[in-house]
């Protein structure tokens, strides 16, 4: 009896294991239409000039993500309800608009001259990366807590 229910157990974790794996990293184009409202939004205000080269919804076992890739290869990700948590300028900036105030005044004051070519906010944790190549991590009260 008890071996019977340890290979149901068992079977089941390998079912659970299975299905997760099957269903996590599933990337499918979509048309922008297709993005959640907020997304649009900030495509339609601060990209309106770029063409989109391919948009896509990424799903896994928990989690909903959106990618917006443009022809000149600037990069824009989304949480599942359209909030930008990176944005990768290739030969640009980084528009105004999405860089906190704070972060943008540290910029301009410690490394004058320097744009900012991607942010990115994951964890309560904005990192960007400037122009000059440097990568400094603020925590969520904009404090530098790392520079590489």
């Amino acid at each position: 009896m008890k071996t019977a229910r340890m290979r149901l157990v068992c079977l089941g974790a390998m079912l659970a294991i299975a299905l997760g794996v099957a269903l996590a990293d599933n990337d499918k184009p979509i048309d922008v239409a297709d993005l959640p409202q907020a997304a649009q939004q900030l495509i339609s205000k601060e990209f309106s000039g770029k063409k989109v080269a391919m948009a896509k919804v990424e799903t896994g076992v928990f989690e909903k993500s959106y990618e917006v890739v443009f022809t000149d290869g600037d990069k824009v990700e989304f949480d599942k309800s359209g909030n930008w948590t990176e944005v990768k300028c290739k030969q640009g900036v980084v528009p105004s608009s999405i860089v906190p105030t704070q972060i943008a005044s540290y910029v301009k004051t410690n490394y004058p001259g320097q744009t900012i070519r991607s942010i990115e906010y994951e964890a309560k944790e904005y990192e960007i990366k400037l122009s000059g190549g440097l990568e400094i991590t603020f925590n969520k009260k904009f404090k530098v807590v790392d520079i590489d």
